[in-house]
């Protein structure tokens, strides 16, 4: 007969183990490594040690990798889960949904530079309000964000008060030089342009 894995807790299914930095170094080592496997030294070498021998410290351990495993598929829609569904190690499981979501490293690349040129031909379209200047120009800042690339808070007023058409001249011109471009938000430097009154 074989015997129950040294679990103290059975995991809920409506609650997760949440996780609060409390043996982190294992969390990750789970994840980067593979499953703690107990062992012992014998001869210069290192042999798996039988389920009798393992101390308290030893089945906590073990279980960083099936919890591990469980917060990341309980968060998964149905098409995500199946394919990473056979996995044994979490670290498996976070490989392919890195593939499948953000590509190989030249896909990557490839969707950077695109997102690059989105981000320096960006202009406010004909008719388009600045609540939807600010909702597409946040999507590429933040897909580049995920990608590596790194703004200033400075660099990314300028862009998109530059970006702004013709009309709204006057009130770019009065921003920048009454704001602190290095202290504002995209949103509040948009607000601010929305909101100021030229007389």
């Amino acid at each position: 007969m074989a015997k129950k894995l040294p679990f103290r807790e059975v995991a809920s299914i409506n609650r997760l183990p949440m996780f609060c930095g409390l043996d982190y170094k294992f969390w990750k080592d789970a994840i980067i490594n593979g499953p703690f496997i107990p062992n012992l030294e014998k001869d210069d070498a290192f042999i798996e040690k039988a389920w009798s021998q393992w101390t308290g410290s030893d089945g906590k351990k073990t279980q960083y990798n099936y919890i591990s495993k469980n917060i990341i598929t309980f968060a998964l829609n149905s098409d995500d889960f199946f394919r990473v569904s056979q996995c044994g190690l979490a670290k498996k499981i976070l490989d392919i949904l890195e593939v499948t979501h953000e590509g190989t490293t030249d896909i990557k690349r490839t969707r950077k530079h695109g997102l690059v040129q989105e981000y320096e031909l960006f202009r406010m379209l004909k008719g388009e309000t600045i609540s939807d200047v600010q909702k597409r120009f946040t999507h590429i800042v933040n897909n580049l964000i995920g990608l590596g690339k790194v703004f200033e808070r400075e660099e990314l007023n300028i862009k998109i008060l530059k970006c702004l058409d013709r009309s709204w001249q006057p009130k770019v011109i009065a921003i920048s030089k009454s704001k602190d471009l290095t202290a504002l938000t995209t949103a509040s430097c948009l607000e601010s342009s929305e909101s100021i009154n030229l007389r």
